[in-house]
């Protein structure tokens, strides 16, 4: 029988509104901060970059930092 520790990292396939795990774990990383996120706190992420994101903050800001063409909208 396999066990997961704290230190397992799962793998994801991000989907729209859902993920699929492909790999066992307890936590994904942000792709900006490096930060643990518990899989029971993950709420942001991209399909588009399969990328998962600590808060909404860094998640918009990373849309922003690969479409630079969007802050225009902001403005």
């Amino acid at each position: 029988m396999t066990y997961l520790s704290a230190d397992d990292e799962a793998e994801l396939r991000y989907e729209g509104s859902d993920y699929h795990l492909l790999k066992n774990g307890s936590y994904v990383c942000c792709a900006v901060t490096g930060q643990r996120i518990p899989l029971d706190e993950l709420k942001y992420w991209s399909i588009e970059r399969q990328e998962a994101y600590a808060d909404c903050r860094i998640s918009f800001e990373r849309e922003l930092a690969c479409h630079p063409e969007l802050r225009q909208l902001l403005a």
